[in-house]
C-alpha cells in the first residue's frame, strides 16, 4: 500500500486532523515496544553484529549502505553474512539465499540484491538468522534492518537518514512513519548515515550522535543523458527515483509510481512497454524493481543502479576498527 500524504507534511501547526487522531494509537503501540525492548534477552553472537536500521517506514537507504559495508569490510579481508527479514518474501527461514533457485516471491527483492554479493540470509527470526550466519563462517554479520529488534546484541547501530526527507511529519506509527520517538532512537544509535544532503533535518538538530555524510551515487548513470524515458518504480518514495533521472539530464516522458515491494503483474508491464513505445522512450527503473520481474520480464528494460559514496571514509573506518578490533579483525 502507499503511505499517507499527511505523514510527509512538515511538523508544526496546521497539522492533518486524521495525523492527530491517530496520534494516541501511536503512543500505545510505542510504548508497548519500549516494555517489549526492556524485557527482551538479546542473543549475543560470536562475531561482531553491526545493525543499519532507521527510524521510519519506508525506504531510507539501508540496504544500499550495507552493501557498501560489505566492500569496506571486504577490503580488509573480512567475509560479512547479511541477515535480513527478506520482505515480501513468503519464507520465513533462517535460510541461505540462492540467486539461481530463489525468487523475490520466495525471499523478497533486497535479498536478492544483497545474495549477488555476499552470503545472505532471511529470517523473521533475526536472533536465529544471526545464529546460522555466524555457524556458517561470516566473519561478520551486517543486520539489514532490525535496530527496533532487540532479540539481537549490535555491536555498532548505525541509523541511516534521508537529508531531505528526514521524519517525516515527526509523528509515530500510524500517525506519521516514526518507529519509534527519535530521541529514544538515538540514544541507541553509534551513529547517523546521513543520505544526500548537508543540512541537519528536524529531529537531529543538537544530536552529539556522530553525522557521516554519504551520497547514493548513480552507477553509469551518464548514458542516459539526454535519452528520452519512461520511468517506473515501485521504493519506498519512488519520486527520488525520478529526480535522480532528470538530474542525470534524461527527459522524463512519463513517471509510474508504485508502492513499495510492489509485485510487477504481467499486465502492468506490458503496458509500461507500450508506454515506451508510443513515447519512442527508454523504459527504465530500478535495481530494486528490477529484482522483482521475471527473466522474461526484464528483456529490454533499462536498470540505473546506485552505490554509497562516502563523505569521510576515515571516519567510518575508525568507527568500525574500534569494534572489531576487540573481535581480532582491522579495518583500514
Amino acid at each position: 500500500m502507499r503511505t499517507p500524504e499527511f505523514w510527509d507534511e512538515a511538523p508544526g501547526p496546521g497539522a492533518n486532523i486524521l495525523a492527530g487522531l491517530l496520534a494516541p494509537v501511536g503512543a500505545a503501540i510505542d510504548a508497548a515496544s519500549r516494555v517489549h525492548r526492556a524485557l527482551a534477552h538479546p542473543y549475543r553472537a560470536p562475531v561482531r553484529v553491526i545493525c543499519v536500521g532507521n527510524l521510519i517506514v519506508g525506504g531510507a537507504g539501508k540496504t544500499p549502505v550495507v552493501l557498501a559495508l560489505v566492500d569496506v569490510l571486504r577490503q580488509s579481508g573480512i567475509c560479512p553474512h547479511i541477515v535480513m527479514r527478506g520482505y515480501g518474501g513468503r519464507l520465513a527461514g533462517p535460510l541461505q539465499v540462492d540467486p539461481a533457485t530463489h525468487d523475490s516471491d520466495a525471499v523478497g527483492d533486497e535479498a536478492l540484491l544483497a545474495a549477488a554479493q555476499t552470503p545472505t540470509w532471511v529470517a523473521r527470526d533475526r536472533a536465529a538468522g544471526v545464529r546460522v550466519a555466524a555457524e556458517a563462517g561470516a566473519g561478520a554479520v551486517l543486520l539489514d534492518d532490525g535496530f527496533q529488534n532487540p532479540t539481537v546484541a549490535k555491536d555498532l547501530s548505525l541509523l541511516v537518514v534521508d537529508a531531505a526527507y528526514g521524519f517525516g511529519n515527526g509523528r509515530l506509527l500510524p500517525a506519521g512513519p516514526l518507529r519509534e520517538r527519535i530521541e529514544a532512537g538515538l540514544a541507541r544509535a553509534d551513529a547517523i548515515v546521513l543520505l544526500d544532503g548537508e543540512i541537519i533535518p528536524r529531529g537531529l538538530a543538537g544530536t552529539a550522535c556522530p553525522i557521516l555524510h554519504a551520497a547514493l551515487a548513480p552507477v553509469n548513470g551518464e548514458r542516459f543523458a539526454g535519452k528520452r524515458v519512461v520511468a517506473f518504480a515501485g521504493i519506498g518514495r519512488p519520486e527520488k527515483f525520478f529526480a535522480t533521472l532528470r538530474r542525470l539530464g534524461a527527459e522524463l516522458a512519463a513517471e509510474h509510481p508504485y508502492p513499495d515491494h510492489h509485485p510487477f503483474s504481467d499486465a502492468e508491464i506490458a503496458a509500461l512497454r507500450a508506454a515506451a513505445e508510443r513515447e519512442r522512450a527508454l523504459l527504465v527503473t530500478t535495481a530494486k524493481d528490477a529484482a522483482r520481474l521475471r527473466p522474461e520480464a526484464r528483456a529490454g528494460v533499462e536498470v540505473l543502479e546506485v552505490r554509497i559514496e562516502w563523505r569521510d571514509r576515515s571516519a567510518l573506518d575508525a568507527l568500525l576498527a574500534r569494534v572489531l578490533q576487540a573481535s581480532g579483525a582491522a579495518i583500514g
